[in-house]
């Protein structure tokens, strides 16, 4: 895999994500927590809406990329998302989570050109969205293996 280093701008963003989790979290509702930075520098936030029915469920990387272009924007930078703890562990830190495989698919599907920062070995780590995602599923007649009779 493929990763950069994270720059000073990519710490501004997972503050940011940290700073809209402990804004809005709420126990049973909101306890992940997104930014995602257009190639503008527009900065869209947002945290997941927890559902008693766990598939209508939304997360925060979903959403925080729903406000962007729901405000025109198409072009996409990079992306985090946190999680609050426990409560039992309330007391430690908001850390930086990967997205799921679902939001992986979703991101990829509106910017493959696109960093994730994620957290590997306990190592933050920041790579292209498709880095995350092998094999991606896509529509396109080209991936699609043309059968003969000898297949």
């Amino acid at each position: 895999m493929n990763t950069s280093p994270i720059t000073d701008e990519d710490e501004r963003l997972i503050a940011d994500a940290r700073a809209i989790l402990a804004k809005y979290y709420k126990p049973g509702k909101h306890h992940v927590g997104a930014v995602i930075r257009t190639k503008a520098g527009q900065i869209f936030t947002a945290v997941h809406l927890e559902a008693n029915v766990g598939r209508v469920a939304v997360c925060a990387e979903a959403i925080a990329l729903g406000k962007a272009i729901s405000e025109g924007e198409s072009m996409f930078d990079t992306i985090v998302a946190v999680r609050r703890p426990a409560e039992a562990a309330s007391h430690a830190e908001i850390a930086i989570v990967s997205p799921c495989g679902i939001c992986r698919e979703l991101l990829s599907d509106y910017g493959a050109d696109m960093r994730v920062i994620f957290v590997e070995g306990g190592e933050v780590k920041k790579c292209g969205v498709l880095d995350l995602l092998p094999g991606k599923y896509t529509r396109g007649a080209e991936d699609t293996p043309t059968l003969t009779a000898e297949s």
